[in-house]
């Protein structure tokens, strides 16, 4: 846990520092970020722990009441028990730390309100859009239009040497995941459909119950990726404040954005719930056990080497291949259209918004 330390100032005029910049200001707009960063966090667990929900229900393998519990329960202990590593690849993809506390602290307030926009909008008319990656494009744009592309960390001269790093690491973990995620469910279903071919149809209510253990798996998983891209944000935020001396992710922060991620599951997220349980294809217990299979595992190993991923992207994506595997013809492809089409646009959508937001603050009050 970093250490947080008091700067002592002698002043004559109350409240501000030798910079001419309030104190008061700084730690006002560290307060406001961090409650906007758990805001996200919220509704992540709106958009992505819905994705969760969907194939248990869908499958009926749980009510709707116990696949809340259950993935609230997990969500929660995912993030408590899986490390920081991609807490700490999604705290450094932008680096303002050289612009100052109130400009710098301003500029991510502005991002994280584009990919909070962008959530909203897309949960209330039941998209599912990908939370990761309004983030990535509320940040990425705020920095841009407030600062300069020289301050995102692109990482692409780390490429040549194998090394990814920065937005390049970003970008390519949301890319790749998903075409795992399908080919992965495209074979794990067809390797589970050759060993369950003799099976009666009792064997349903055996793959039903095998989801509470599935479930809780993909849980953790989503849990121990995506409120870790809260954790980044809030430390780097405390970092530019002055109140961490390294990037250290501190306890308390890991314990409120496990808990706003896990209540945001058991909140919200119905309309999606009926988008990728039931509109990409006609979901059953074994197709069910097989996406949970599949996001368990691209997830949780995406985790462990600090890649952000989309779980929005991998369920669906695992749920395309098996439906392909199966019966491609089946596969309602048009909604499947509407879905790739979403993601096209999150990014670009949510960097206008954060940048629109950053261009309404400097006019008000003439930051930067």
């Amino acid at each position: 846990m970093g250490r947080v330390f008091c700067v002592r100032v002698e002043f004559d005029v109350p409240h501000f520092s030798a910079g001419g910049r309030c104190l008061d200001t700084v730690l006002i707009l560290v307060v406001v970020t961090v409650a906007v960063v758990l805001i996200f966090s919220l509704t992540n667990g709106f958009h992505d722990a819905s994705n969760l929900i969907s194939t248990m229900v869908a499958s009926r393998a749980l009510t709707p009441i116990q696949a809340v519990i259950l993935v609230g329960t997990f969500e929660f202990l995912g993030p408590m028990l899986a490390g920081t590593a991609v807490a700490n690849t999604v705290g450094r993809f932008v680096d303002v730390s050289s612009l100052g506390g109130v400009e710098s602290i301003t500029i991510i307030l502005c991002g994280l309100t584009g990919a909070v926009g962008w959530n909203i909008l897309t949960w209330w008319f039941g998209i599912p859009s990908s939370s990761s990656h309004a983030l990535v494009g509320g940040l990425a744009g705020a920095v841009i239009v407030a600062a300069g592309s020289q301050y995102v960390v692109w990482g692409f001269a780390g490429l040549t040497e194998g090394h990814l790093t920065g937005l390049s690491k970003v970008l390519l973990a949301l890319l790749v995941a998903p075409i795992v995620a399908f080919w992965a469910g495209f074979f794990i279903h067809r390797f589970m459909a050759l060993v369950l071919r003799g099976a009666k149809p009792t064997a349903n209510e055996y793959l039903r119950q095998f989801q509470w253990f599935s479930s809780a798996g993909l849980a953790f998983s989503h849990g121990a990726n995506d409120a870790q891209k809260s954790m980044g944000i809030i430390t780097m935020v405390l970092a530019l404040g002055g109140y961490l001396q390294q990037f250290v992710v501190p306890v308390w922060v890991i314990v409120s954005c496990a808990l706003t991620i896990a209540v945001g599951a058991m909140l919200g997220g119905w309309r999606i719930v009926r988008t990728i349980g039931f509109g990409i294809y006609k979901v059953g217990p074994l197709h069910a056990v097989d996406a949970q299979l599949t996001s368990a595992g691209v997830i949780f190993g995406a985790s462990m080497i600090g890649a952000p991923v989309s779980t929005t992207h991998v369920v669906s994506s695992s749920i395309m291949g098996i439906g392909a595997s199966e019966r491609p013809k089946a596969v309602r492809w048009a909604k499947v259209r509407e879905i790739v089409n979403a993601w096209m646009i999150t990014i670009p959508a949510s960097g206008l918004i954060a940048a629109a937001t950053y261009y309404l603050v400097w006019l008000t009050v003439g930051i930067g």
